[in-house]
């Protein structure tokens, strides 16, 4: 081509500058999209995206799988790095922040947390005062008596109720059965339960008298029993309970003076390690104050702001057990716990016990039975407990040496790992300060900061051990 053509050519592309550009990218993009067609060894463009699978879940199509998916699809899936270090620093120091870091950590929007955990509803109560016998009713109806228990809202029209304690009679007669007095519930005001048996005794013609029942008899309520034309049943109504925990602003920092980092030692000591050493000092007070601390906000004078408290978990657990005679430890006592641990509150069937020196030296030096069974040492969440098997359900033991830094070596907790939550205003984080520039010190700096706090969501899955 000579000058004069290629002089009109590029006289030409200058005069279609959108059109040459148009062309050029077209033609580019027909060169990436022949890669795909080629071996594996070539670069691919594609981008993946997600479809729904049958069950909920999630699956790629149109490309590989990348982290942004697996972020969009299962945020859960991916753990930060930062924690991952984290929780391989002494864990059998920190329990509790070590399987709240396993747990998965929900993000707090303000240092002020609000969590709501749903109750189940009271199953029995007490009887306040004692029921006379009833023995007739007018106009051939069932006799009926009004009861008052100490809580009387538990109890709904067709409920049924077990009296405990108090025997049933054999149909059409005055003969005690082998099983306990049922009534029925009718009615329910501010007056207190009316009732009818359902199992009582027949007096002069009369079925189903009311028989006479001690106070302080335990009630306990059963399932509805509704007739045939029924269509409704009382409403049934739960509600949560608002609770509120304030993140706490954990902070560590680390320093080293540039004269000795250059200087030469005998052992590899680097900023490194102290950072470890550091990090450990941290989780433990922090181990301290999930546990113990009390949540409050405080005015520091000096600063001119609120400094937030965070609260532990010790008091949040809605249930307590009291161990009257601590130095009596049998299996008869373990059992008992066990019984309290697992029963009346709906929650897993295994948990982790917590303790003291005190505390868990009694379970060591227990004789186990084909009751109680010490088990093999099962490890969980980077930490080794000790098993403990009854029928009741499974304890992961283990000694925490916090206990008895704060002057509680006999007590102990049991925690439902289902229902622990932390919760994170400001993830685990560290942030290299330039203190030389700024004039301050000549030094390497280093600080780790945390704003956290722990939950019990569901209360009465989680039980205080004490000791007199």
């Amino acid at each position: 081509m000579n000058t004069v053509n290629i002089t009109k050519v590029l006289r030409w592309m200058r005069n279609h500058k959108k059109l040459v550009i148009f062309i050029i990218t077209m033609i580019l993009i027909a060169i990436l999209a022949s890669c795909t067609g080629g071996d594996h060894s070539q670069t691919t463009l594609a981008v993946g995206m997600l479809i729904g699978g049958i069950e909920g879940g999630k699956h790629v199509v149109d490309g590989p799988l990348t982290t942004d998916l697996t972020n969009e699809g299962s945020p859960e899936l991916l753990l930060n790095e930062i924690d991952q270090q984290i929780v391989k620093i002494r864990p059998m120091s920190t329990p509790i922040d070590q399987i709240s870091r396993f747990g998965g950590s929900k993000h707090a929007g303000s240092m002020v947390v609000d969590f709501y955990s749903v109750d189940t509803k009271p199953t029995s109560t007490q009887l306040m005062d004692d029921i006379a016998a009833v023995n007739h009713a007018s106009n051939g109806a069932t006799p009926t008596a009004l009861i008052m228990c100490e809580n009387d809202e538990i109890f709904d029209p067709t409920d049924t109720i077990l009296v405990q304690g108090t025997p049933g009679y054999e149909p059409g007669t005055n003969i005690e059965s082998n099983q306990d007095l049922m009534l029925y519930v009718v009615s329910r005001d501010n007056h207190g339960v009316t009732v009818m048996a359902v199992n009582g005794p027949t007096v002069n013609g009369v079925d189903n008298c009311i028989p006479a029942i001690m106070g302080g008899a335990t009630l306990v309520r059963m399932g509805r029993a509704a007739s045939e034309l029924d269509v409704q049943s009382p409403q049934f109504e739960a509600l949560p309970k608002k609770s509120r925990n304030l993140c706490q602003i954990f902070k560590m920092q680390v320093e080293q003076s540039t004269l000795q980092r250059l200087s030469n030692k005998e052992v590899g000591w680097t900023m490194s390690d102290q950072e470890e050493a550091a990090v450990y000092d941290m989780r433990l007070g922090m181990e301290k104050s999930f546990l113990f601390g009390s949540a409050r906000k405080v005015w520091d004078n000096n600063k001119k702001e609120y400094i937030y408290f965070t609260g532990g978990i010790w008091k949040q657990a809605g249930k307590e057990y009291n161990l009257e005679n601590a130095s009596e430890f049998t299996t008869d006592e373990v059992v008992r716990i066990m019984r309290d641990a697992f029963t009346g509150n709906s929650g897993s069937k295994r948990k982790i016990l917590i303790g003291g020196s005190g505390l868990i030296s009694r379970f060591s030096k227990l004789d186990y039975n084909r009751i109680i069974t010490a088990g093999q040492h099962v490890s969980k969440w980077g930490i080794d407990f000790t098993e403990i098997r009854s029928k009741f359900g499974c304890l992961y033991l283990m000694l925490s040496e916090v206990f008895d830094e704060v002057g509680m070596p006999d007590n102990g907790i049991i925690i439902d790992p289902e229902y622990i939550q932390k919760y994170t205003h400001i993830p685990f984080s560290t942030e290299q300060l330039n203190l030389k520039q700024s004039g301050v010190r000549n030094v390497d700096a280093l600080v780790m900061t945390e704003a956290s706090c722990l939950v019990l969501r569901y209360p009465k899955a989680h039980m205080r051990i004490t000791s007199r």
